[in-house]
């Protein structure tokens, strides 16, 4: 014989759908919760996972594009180019390169705007900072074939052979250029950063010495 199910009572379906409708209330409500920031979800929803730390991933990053240009432009325009031609070749790749594909990956990751801007040396958004990292990299590269030029000088080698000979001097190859230009990088981007860090401490000085002035008038 079938076994018979008892009629669901009206008080328990009332009370059924007053949880429900309860449910339903907390889920609307919901909104009106406190906003957590981006930084606060990315740390409880990473936990456990094994993440490079963001200065790390800019200098590898930095480090990469570098070593990159040096293998496409010297090594592959080696051939073709040579000497102040090849050199203005090399700075225009690292230019176009640094405002085109690297600032603008900077700039996609970076937690809040404008956070990454301590990494770049041109930071204004427009058509002439296409110019103006050409001329940066022709700066850096100056300095990293200095530095080519000097060590190979102390090493008694004719510093004035072709870079590219590995055989009778330091040659360029792209990780220890990459490295090089890294270094140099850096070290103007610590220099700029502390020149603004010096102004903007003395503006605030000065601004509040002013409020002080007019405060006690």
């Amino acid at each position: 014989m079938a076994r018979q199910t008892q009629p669901r009572t009206d008080k328990s379906a009332a009370a059924h759908y007053r949880l429900k409708t309860g449910a339903m209330e907390r889920l609307v409500n919901a909104g009106h919760a406190p906003r957590v920031s981006e930084a606060e979800i990315r740390k409880y929803s990473s936990k456990g996972r094994f993440r490079l730390p963001h200065w790390l991933k800019v200098v590898l990053l930095k480090w990469w594009f570098a070593g990159a240009v040096c293998y496409f432009f010297l090594w592959g325009l080696g051939i073709y180019l040579h000497g102040l031609d090849l050199l203005v070749s090399l700075a225009i790749g690292l230019g176009v390169t640094t405002d085109l594909m690297l600032n603008r990956i900077l700039h996609n990751f970076e937690s809040a705007e404008g956070a990454n801007d301590k990494w770049m040396m041109v930071t204004a958004k427009g058509f002439h900072t296409f110019f103006l990292n050409i001329a940066y990299a022709a700066l850096v590269l100056f300095c990293v074939f200095q530095t080519y030029y000097g060590i190979n000088t102390g090493l008694g080698v004719d510093a004035r052979a072709d870079m590219s000979t590995a055989e009778t001097m330091l040659g360029v190859e792209p990780i220890l250029f990459g490295l090089l230009y890294l270094g140099f990088d850096l070290l103007f981007l610590k220099i700029r950063n502390t020149l603004i860090r010096i102004f903007r401490d003395a503006r605030e000085t000065a601004d509040g010495c002013r409020k002080d002035g007019i405060a006690h008038d």
